[in-house]
């Protein structure tokens, strides 16, 4: 007699390895024992792709239903679920497709995959209140540079050699319109704001200011975003970030 938990084991590993199903000791009847495993299998496969659609819905709108159930059902195989939250299945699809043989003449989507995990986290992160403006104001001038600011817990910011972002706005109408792939890369910041999750396209030295912003001082970051956007307007760019709550708290580093 099998214990239960390696009962469960070898059931799950039949589930996703059919060479693993004739050992199961699964009882006939009007079905076969493959037939009974089969009908959970195929459920099994319908709710994790169907998730995956959940989550992926402009990379299945790109590809067309037909390839993506194909894609989804392949990945299901190499990254079935570790928990029972399915809100964490799903986050190696972006790397999963840039391996995709069958994907490889659409270089652009594991980026535009990364975008909608992005969307995904966002949506689930914890919220957090704005950052008090009267205590930043009261920072002395001189320690200004000192400043390190925490990031609203639903941001995440990506960056792409493809128009990622024109490629998602584009694909959130009923008739898409087409995006010139050579048009360049975009950087992108997916944040909650309120109850919406946005997906808004950044500059260069924007995006270089938020990036350094989450590891190193102001005074860091401000070198980084002018190297990456010479014409940057830094205090403009602050001001936009922590009025909109990009920005939800901060901190005195050490010298």
């Amino acid at each position: 007699m099998l214990e239960l938990d390696d009962l469960q084991r070898r059931f799950r590993g039949g589930l996703l390895d059919e060479a693993q199903a004739d050992s199961l000791p699964i009882r006939g009847g009007r079905f076969s024992p493959q037939q009974r495993l089969q009908i959970y299998r195929n459920n099994l496969f319908t709710s994790l792709c169907a998730a995956l659609g959940d989550v992926y819905p402009v990379i299945e709108r790109l590809v067309g239903t037909g390839f993506f159930r194909h894609a989804a059902s392949a990945y299901v195989e190499r990254h079935p679920p570790r928990s029972g939250n399915l809100h964490e299945f799903g986050q190696h699809f972006s790397r999963f497709l840039g391996e995709l043989a069958a994907a490889a003449g659409h270089p652009y989507l594991p980026d535009v995959a990364a975008l909608e995990w992005a969307w995904h986290e966002a949506f689930h992160a914890p919220d957090h209140a704005n950052v008090s403006l009267e205590a930043l104001a009261a920072v002395p001038a001189r320690q200004q540079e000192r400043l390190r600011f925490e990031l609203h817990p639903s941001c995440r910011l990506r960056r792409s050699a493809f128009p990622v972002v024109s490629i998602w706005q584009a694909n959130q109408a009923d008739e898409p319109e087409t995006v010139d792939l050579d048009a360049g890369g975009e950087c992108a910041m997916v944040i909650r704001r309120g109850l919406e999750v946005r997906i808004e396209r950044l500059g260069p030295g924007e995006h270089a200011l938020l990036e350094t912003l989450e590891r190193e001082r102001l005074a860091v970051a401000c070198v980084a975003a002018l190297k990456a956007q010479a014409d940057l307007d830094l205090e403009h760019c602050l001001v936009r970030h922590v009025a909109g709550g990009t920005l939800v708290d901060f901190h005195l580093s050490e010298r």
